[in-house]
């Protein structure tokens, strides 16, 4: 059955003091095509590692892990190969330096179809640290991965991808014969056949597996892996963070095992290594993100769902071989649904959130309610509503880390899910096992799964719409028409998508009927019959992933309120049910407020929605008055447009300014987001543009120009921003105008991290008037401290002029530092800012700047000092050394120079810890 296997003999000796890997490596390599070859191509991926300017080493960057960047040569890995041979005649091989991880072997004669060519090789693999990928050499232990030559596979073309971290090696089965050698000090794990030879120094391995794919190995010092004596296949693991007992994980893994053969049937192979690493790179997203102490599910489901991913994932592996970069969907879409059946089989009382649905508060949620296996759905409809979900046939290496390690794998899930209730649980289970029978250890395509389904039911829609696109199905009841015996419904096709959909009849939670609807476009009627129901829903238990599944649903009676108003406290997940209005505590701080109690009430859930509303009363603690906030946002999010998002709406504010001076404001808006280029892709274009209203109360005795208290300015700007974690540009474009001035402006900012790690920033601004009839430099450019006449900077005391909160810097404008003698510019302003590191932090800054006032000099303007750049734009801190003022740091008081920028608003700080995810 093996024998056209490819074949690999290896001799390797472990070097534990040089972290290297000396080997001798035979390939009996076959040629299954049906062309002539004339050279074989290997995966090298261990030579991934080989230097910063790797597909490896930018994917890294991508993912805004600059570990391995800045690591020292020492803790990176590379292959060296001294010979390679056919027979006794050495050989040319081929390593680019775009893609170190492939190799080129030419061959000195044509390859036949159906032949098989040796070809031998030696080398060393130098490892790298543990702390990049996982994989190579710890402190008490080797884990190695993918570090041995893998030849590539041949369909018409070679089949050969950058190591990207993706754990997704696309070769063959192969059969293997390895000896192993490695200090007598260590233990080897595996799950090959192995027998071992000792002495007082080493101990040698001798290691064989048939028809098997990768081969991992652990070697350590401190060997805390089980043997389960699991049935047909056992099970070697060090998933063991548990107090449950072997016996009792042994009878989860049997059941684990007898599920996943009812459907695959035995794997050919007896042991399977499951490996820690292998689940933190793969965790059940809900358990491994929150803390140990909270501890919602109980400890035997957490470590069976633990281990039934794990398993599942390479049980499949085991069984066929897809392509892991062009065909994922069908591989991912089985580990998904079987996890679902398998919750529903032996856990269908789970709910989502686990025993944290009894706590006080929390079982009041709707969050609380649903089951374990709902959070798929809801996973999808965020990323479909965030319009940041991708097709389930676009390329692995580009989708975005949220997609690839989570949305897609189980869109793909509930696709399969879907078409269980489509066309039958018994057709679906035959259809998984006829594919099985026919591509058992063999290469194949997610398609042909589709082709084994025996069913009399269209399934083209599915292939065309469900896995090649990201169209959105939204079906919605318009009307529901009562007769005699029957009840005629009018339902909307509201989206670009007609899949079919079930209509179910409902009381008290019970369903009552269903039918199946064929996928139809606009509006269509249907006619079913009375039976004991009060609700028609569409899609009742979520089989179709589904946009937006709020209206789907209508009263069969009459009811006052079709959706009742309910009142939740805290963000919640949307009940479709009800008009819910959250409300949710809300703190904030000013000087002149105090700190800001007060109530948020809105609709927004977790899940993104079209139009979202929020009112903020407060009250504030040291004015002792009432103030508050509203937003009115509509969002529309069009499908395969070069535009992401359009957004439009209208927001207001009452807080004080000075003290006991407050402010009104109201601002209409409308905003352009452009799509990006892939979700990869980390930069953004804005375009916006706002009216903006201001109304400030006046103090008895004024203290500004009358021009400041009551004023509106027209703002349109346009942004451009591509936050690399090693380089960061971004420039913006504003016009401005009111009754007594316009001006414009223009920002570029760039940021570069150094081979050393020393940042280098510079930033660049330009403002002038067009027409300026103001009478104060109230809507002046600021040097170093704008006066924010628009109120959107987070000013914690945006009117004081002295003291600690007067030292409070928002980088805008001039950027300047230190308080100038010209701080203002009534006709033009322009400068430079730059800081580079010295040390972590620690950096150096320096600005220079002309200043242009009517009927006055230009004045230049320079300073420079000491940054303390904790967290960019978040929080930083400013010494003054030197200026146009001399030596700052001699002056009296000089602790009142220092700047400081503080940004305490929630969602800048979370947008910058999600960079790179979606």
């Amino acid at each position: 059955m093996f024998a056209q296997n490819n074949n690999i003999e290896i001799n390797a000796f472990l070097n534990t003091e040089t972290n290297e890997i000396e080997i001798q490596q035979k390939t009996i390599y076959y040629n299954k095509s049906n062309s002539i070859l004339s050279e074989v191509y290997f995966h090298n991926w261990a030579n991934a590692y080989k230097n910063k300017k790797t597909p490896l080493a930018k994917r890294f960057i991508e993912n805004y892990s600059k570990q391995f960047h800045f690591s020292k040569n020492k803790f990176r890995g590379n292959t060296d190969i001294s010979t390679i041979q056919i027979g006794n005649e050495y050989i040319n091989w081929e390593e680019s330096k775009k893609n170190p991880d492939i190799l080129k072997v030419h061959l000195l004669k044509p390859l036949k179809p159906r032949d098989s060519i040796e070809i031998s090789t030696n080398y060393t693999v130098k490892l790298p640290k543990d702390k990049f990928t996982n994989y190579g050499y710890g402190d008490l232990n080797f884990h190695l991965k993918y570090w041995y030559l893998a030849p590539a596979i041949y369909t018409k073309k070679w089949e050969v991808y950058n190591n990207l971290d993706m754990d997704d090696l696309y070769m063959d089965f192969t059969n293997y014969n390895i000896n192993f050698t490695i200090p007598s000090t260590y233990d080897l794990v595996t799950d090959l056949d192995q027998n071992k030879t000792e002495n007082k120094l080493t101990t040698t391995y001798k290691l064989k597996g048939i028809n098997k794919l990768d081969v991992e190995l652990i070697i350590t010092q401190y060997n805390n892996y089980i043997k389960y004596n699991s049935r047909s296949t056992r099970i070697i693991s060090n998933l063991n963070q548990t107090d449950l007992n072997t016996n009792l994980k042994t009878d989860i893994l049997n059941r684990e095992l007898l599920f996943l053969e009812k459907y695959f049937g035995k794997l050919s192979t007896n042991r399977l290594l499951i490996s820690n690493v292998e689940y933190e790179k793969n965790p059940v997203y809900g358990f491994s993100q929150l803390p140990s102490f909270i501890a919602p599910y109980k400890e035997t489901f957490e470590w069976d769902i633990k281990m039934f991913k794990i398993l599942s994932k390479k049980y499949i592996q085991n069984q066929f071989i897809f392509n892991p970069r062009s065909d994922y969907w069908l591989q991912d879409g089985m580990q998904t649904y079987l996890m679902m059946k398998y919750v529903e089989t032996y856990y269908p009382d789970i709910k989502a959130i686990g025993d944290m649905s009894k706590v006080w508060g929390i079982r009041k949620l709707h969050l609380s309610k649903v089951d374990f296996n709902s959070k798929y759905s809801f996973v999808y409809q965020f990323a479909a509503r965030k319009n940041i979900d991708q097709s389930l046939t676009t390329r692995s290496d580009s989708l975005s880390n949220f997609n690839r390690k989570i949305v897609n794998k189980y869109k793909a899930g509930l696709g399969i899910k879907y078409l269980e209730a489509y066309v039958g649980e018994q057709t679906i289970f035959n259809a998984i096992k006829k594919f099985t029978n026919k591509h058992k250890s063999s290469i194949t395509k997610s398609d042909s799964f589709l082709d084994d389904i025996e069913t009399e039911k269209d399934l083209s829609l599915y292939k065309i719409d469900f896995l090649n696109s990201t169209r959105k199905a939204d079906y919605t009841i318009k009307k529901i028409i009562k007769k005699q015996d029957s009840i005629d419904v009018l339902i909307e096709n509201k989206s670009n998508i007609s899949v079919p959909i079930q209509l179910y009849g409902v009381k008290d939670n019970e369903i009552k009927f269903t039918q199946w609807l064929n996928g139809f476009d606009s509006i269509k009627r249907f006619s079913v019959p009375k039976n004991g129901f009060d609700k028609l829903s569409l899609n009742y238990e979520s089989l179709l992933p589904e946009i937006n599944m709020k209206n789907n649903w209508k009263h069969v009676g009459s009811k006052l309120f079709h959706r009742p108003l309910q009142l939740k406290f805290l963000k919640d997940i949307e009940n479709p049910y009800y008009n819910q209005i959250f409300y949710i505590p809300v703190l904030r701080y000013n000087y002149y407020d105090g700190a800001v109690l007060g109530l948020a009430f809105s609709n927004k859930t977790i899940l993104n929605k079209s139009f979202i509303y929020k009112l903020s009363p407060s009250y504030s603690t040291k004015s002792k008055t009432f103030s508050g906030s509203y937003s009115f946002i509509y969002e529309n999010l069009p499908e395969n447009r070069k535009v992401n998002k359009f957004r439009i709406g209208i927001g207001g504010s009452n807080y004080h300014y000075a003290q006991n001076l407050t402010y009104n404001s109201i601002t209409p808006f409308a905003s352009v987001e452009f799509k990006r280029k892939s979700l990869r892709d980390v930069s953004s274009k804005v375009l916006a543009a706002s009216l903006i209203s201001i109304n400030k109360q006046k103090p008895k005795v004024l203290t500004n120009h009358e021009e400041s208290y009551k004023y509106n300015v027209f703002n349109l700007g346009y942004g451009y921003s591509n936050p690399n974690i090693i380089t960061d540009f971004r420039y913006g474009a504003n016009f401005q105008i009111a009754n007594n001035f316009s001006k414009v402006s223009l920002t570029a900012r760039y940021r570069k991290l150094t081979n050393a790690n020393r940042q280098f920033d510079v930033r660049f601004y330009a403002g002038a008037f067009l027409k300026n009839n103001t009478e104060s430099n109230f809507f002046s450019f600021a040097l170093d401290r704008p006066t924010d006449y628009l109120f959107q900077y987070d000013y914690l005391g945006r009117s004081e002029t002295s003291g600690f909160f007067s030292q409070q810097i928002i980088i805008n404008e001039g950027g300047f530092k230190s308080k100038l003698p010209v701080p203002f510019a009534n006709q033009w302003l322009t400068t430079v800012n730059t800081s580079v590191g010295i040390w972590r932090w620690l950096e150096l800054y320096g600005d220079v700047g002309l200043v242009k006032n009517r009927g006055e000099n230009v004045y230049f303007a320079y300073d420079n000092g000491v940054r303390l750049n904790f967290i960019q734009d978040i929080l930083e801190v400013y010494f003054p050394v030197y200026s146009n003022l001399g030596w700052e740091v001699s002056h009296p008081q000089y602790s009142s120079k220092i700047r400081f920028v503080l940004v305490l608003n929630p969602k800048k700080i979370f947008n910058f810890v999600k960079r790179g995810f979606y």
